[in-house]
């Protein structure tokens, strides 16, 4: 069963996606700086996890 959440809750997690939206570009506008091919691998994955991460709080709110 799912458990609704309160008006803080929900702007905590509001607060959460922002920063991981901020995250999320910062990432993917220095991943196309780098060239060195072991630190962009490591930019992608970590431009995926914020994407998971933005998704997984999403479906919180929905």
């Amino acid at each position: 069963m799912r458990e609704e959440l309160g008006v803080h809750e929900r702007l905590e997690v509001h607060e959460l996606m922002m920063f991981k939206s901020l995250c999320l570009t910062k990432a993917s506008v220095m991943k196309g700086l780098v060239t060195d091919e072991r630190l962009k691998t490591l930019m992608q994955q970590d431009t995926e996890m914020h994407m998971r991460h933005l998704e997984d709080l999403r479906s919180h709110l929905s």
